[in-house]
């Protein structure tokens, strides 16, 4: 099988996509603050990264309360961590046809 960067989802070209994606692989569900101090970006950066990833499918938002204090978590979905496997494995294979 012939591989290339065309192959690679578009949605995780971008570096916080690709760390918000990377976090939640890991953890079941993180919330926003969490994600935030993570992956170093500013609310305004992550919630526009947020809504993209929502928008195609990959992440589900839940929005609750915690001692009277709204919280946001988000969780990846079954659509997000296939198409975050397949982008993975097309690294891994473009990684082994340069070897």
């Amino acid at each position: 099988m012939n591989v290339s960067f065309e192959d690679l989802h578009k949605a995780f070209e971008n570096r916080v996509r690709l760390g918000i994606m990377s976090a939640l692989a890991v953890n079941d569900s993180l919330d926003f603050t969490s994600l935030k101090e993570f992956l170093e970006v500013t609310d305004g950066n992550l919630a526009t990264h947020i809504k993209k990833l929502e928008q195609e499918g990959f992440v589900e938002v839940e929005k609750s309360f915690i001692d009277n204090k709204p919280n946001t978590s988000y969780s990846m979905t079954q659509t997000g961590k296939k198409a975050f496997e397949e982008h993975l494995a097309v690294l891994e294979q473009i990684i082994k046809s340069q070897q």
